[in-house]
């Protein structure tokens, strides 16, 4: 980690002693270490004691109490290239979680362009609430990494005790991170995400429940380690975060079969994560339906099949990963598809597994190549995200 920029968030919890012991290990590793701390977690820890470490001024405040001089949680933002929160109360979390600015750590938690690991503390009844554990899948939902003591990783729902993990356990997620972070440096990489929208006349289409959030994920995770993305999205409430994602909105499987074929042509891999229609409707009508009888009869004709056409268009140097979504016989049905469309892996979920598919913050994957079959557990898909391009980055 030598050069990297860390901002160190404390709070008040009675593990901010910890937090003395994470402070040395970092420098020692050769990061810069800047600290942000609550009035809360000056009563556990004294910035005397940090500041002696760091050789920088503790930050608390927004203003230093003697001159006035303003410190710009914005700068900080800007600045660092991670910030940790170790240890976080159930109070900081929530609101983290809820954007509730009111001390110099949350607003430049807000401010904050790096990625932030959060370190929980308390004890275990609060850590298991309902609305602890709320807050917690919010802030992951937003791709912040939240670091619990049953593995010293990046882990996912109520596997922890509550206790802060240990400082070198934080150390080696940070030091997994970077290592990481930049591992698609100079590649680029097209991913298709959402819906799409099959008009049957002007106010009415054929579509599906996909929320985007996989596809998303991805998107922001490929950026994070360095790649030139670009997203083809169908019509979904979400937004893009990271500058190097490049957004293409699309409706139909027509215009996504369109942007995609064009954007793979000097790709260095494809992920097709959306959910494209495999039908649209024969003729669109021009002027809204009306309800002139007791029934409609649609004549739909097949879509264009994405996966298909970059199977066959791609070159031995580039890699595609598809997506397979399955009711009933999953594995087989996986299987075919990913050696019909030519994939290097297929990432199987199935609507049976309670918190997979469409609309949920979670999901629970397979990746089946043609070495075999590696199954995850539940997951945040953010953390999905990052198992799937684990995979993508030994194909290189």
């Amino acid at each position: 980690m030598k050069g990297k920029k860390i901002v160190l968030g404390i709070t008040g919890s009675i593990a901010a002693y910890k937090a003395a012991v994470l402070t040395r290990g970092l420098i020692k590793k050769g990061a810069e270490v800047q600290i942000v701390i609550t009035p809360a977690g000056k009563e556990f820890i004294t910035p005397i004691t940090l500041s002696a470490l760091t050789s920088k001024p503790v930050i608390s405040e927004f203003f230093a109490q003697r001159d006035g001089t303003w410190h710009s949680h914005v700068d900080l933002g800007l600045w660092a290239d991670a910030m940790v929160i170790a240890p976080a109360t159930a109070s900081t979390i929530g609101k983290m979680a809820h954007g509730i600015a009111d001390n110099m750590l949350v607003t430049t938690y807000l401010s904050m362009k790096a990625s932030v690991f959060i370190a929980p503390a308390m004890d275990l009844d609060m850590f298991a609430h309902p609305s602890t554990q709320h807050n917690l899948d919010i802030l992951r939902s937003y791709g912040n990494h939240i670091i619990e003591p049953a593995s010293g990783e990046l882990a996912s729902h109520l596997v922890g005790k509550g206790r802060m993990e240990e400082p070198e356990k934080i150390i080696e997620v940070l030091e997994a991170f970077f290592s990481r972070r930049q591992d698609l440096q100079g590649k680029k990489v097209m991913i298709t995400a959402g819906p799409t929208y099959e008009k049957i006349d002007p106010v009415r289409f054929i579509g599906n429940y996909s929320s985007g959030k996989m596809g998303y994920a991805l998107a922001e995770a490929c950026a994070e380690r360095g790649a030139e993305v670009t997203l083809v999205s169908g019509p979904v409430n979400r937004e893009v975060i990271h500058p190097n994602i490049k957004r293409i909105n699309v409706e139909s499987a027509a215009e996504m079969y369109q942007a995609a074929v064009e954007n793979y042509e000097d790709a260095d891999a494809g992920i097709l994560c959306a959910a494209v229609a495999d039908f649209t409707p024969e003729v669109t009508a021009e002027q809204k339906i009306k309800r002139e009888k007791d029934d409609l009869i649609l004549r739909l004709k097949p879509t264009q099949d994405i996966a298909a056409a970059l199977g066959k268009q791609k070159r031995p140097e580039q890699r595609l990963v598809g997506f397979a979504l399955e009711t009933n016989d999953e594995v087989s049905h996986a299987q075919d598809k990913l050696k019909r469309k030519n994939f290097d892996f297929i990432v199987l979920n199935s609507l049976n597994d309670k918190g997979a598919g469409f609309r949920c913050d979670t999901n629970k994957i397979a990746i089946i190549d043609r070495d075999g079959i590696t199954a995850y557990p539940l997951k945040p898909k953010t953390e999905v995200a990052t198992d799937i391009i684990d995979k993508l980055v030994t194909l290189f």
